[in-house]
């Protein structure tokens, strides 16, 4: 027998008889990723990325709609978010969640409203996705559903005894031209044509607005657990607003629990097991993150804290207030 065969076979029973000692590629992948994050951390050298506040206070959908589902609702206190997909390629959901923080991320970086990047295989490297055809199909439809999607974001805030009320409804892009191609190498087109997205002028005043400074490296190893990323960066958003330990109940018409794009739990208990698993999460790429649910499981604490330390002085003036 060759010494290929043997290993295969060895490897084969070592995850059928050790199974809790067996590491995936992809789990040795996410795992080096982590490290990757706290390195960089730990250097204060974070790759700053953005992110935009309708999508960080309420998340889109994380598991796909099933079909003929084209309304996707979440709420945050005051904050309420609607998302209306397209007939034809329906509501965004799971990885597409990448594709506003790509956009956000390159509209703060070029300080205008058409951005422009080199090709497809610049957003699947910014978060760490294969190149390959199925990834690429991927990204073509997360476009889709981008683009198609209408969006309506609204406040509503109680001002001595008066309802004072801001909504606003939206598309992400107006227009988009964009080319994909499977050579990393080719960086343009015949006759330079190069992708151009024209984000709409309400989202990109938005993001003008309010940019939310996130950690690019921590989105890409949360890329496949959208609810971990989506707690992430609420978490980065609410820990630097906190002027102490705030109470943020889990449960409720006002809670966690209507406010993270997740399916919706028949049991407390199981929204709260997640939950918990996303914050290991969570806390494997933060290990400072203050953030803990309560004894009595109905609340999750936080305290003021930073996730992006070299971003910290443009958070202040961008998340002051």
């Amino acid at each position: 027998m060759s010494s290929s065969c043997e290993l295969e076979r060895a490897g084969s029973i070592l995850k059928s008889t050790h199974a809790d000692l067996f590491l995936s590629k992809r789990r040795l992948r996410q795992a080096e990723m982590i490290e990757m994050v706290r390195l960089k951390r730990e250097s204060v050298s974070q790759n700053l990325g953005f992110a935009s506040r309708p999508f960080v206070l309420c998340g889109l959908p994380v598991k796909r709609p099933e079909k003929g589902v084209l309304l996707h609702e979440r709420r945050n206190g005051q904050f309420h978010l609607q998302v209306t997909g397209h007939p034809a390629h329906g509501l965004p959901w799971g990885q597409d969640r990448l594709v506003p923080i790509f956009l956000a991320t390159l509209a703060i970086r070029q300080q205008r409203q058409t951005i422009s990047f080199r090709s497809a295989t610049e957003m699947l490297d910014t978060f760490g996705m294969q190149q390959g055809g199925s990834q690429y199909r991927r990204l073509v439809g997360a476009f889709q559903r981008i683009f198609g999607a209408t969006i309506f974001f609204g406040t509503d805030t109680q001002r001595q005894k008066a309802l004072v009320v801001h909504q606003a409804r939206f598309n992400f892009m107006s227009e988009a031209r964009i080319w994909y191609s499977r050579d990393p190498n080719q960086q343009t087109l015949p006759g330079e044509c190069q992708n151009a997205v024209v984000l709409s002028n309400e989202f990109y005043q938005e993001i003008m607005s309010h940019p939310i400074p996130t950690d690019l490296e921590a989105a890409k190893a949360l890329s496949s657990a959208p609810a971990a990323l989506d707690l992430f960066t609420w978490l980065s958003y609410r820990c630097f607003n906190a002027k102490g330990e705030d109470r943020i109940p889990i449960f409720g018409d006002f809670g966690l629990v209507h406010q993270i794009g997740s399916a919706d739990y028949a049991r407390p208990r199981k929204f709260r097991e997640r939950l918990e698993r996303w914050l290991d999460l969570v806390k494997a790429l933060w290990p400072d993150c203050p953030a803990h649910i309560s004894n009595d499981g109905d609340y999750l604490l936080v305290n003021r804290a930073h996730a992006v330390l070299d971003a910290r002085p443009l958070a202040e003036r961008c998340l002051a207030g």
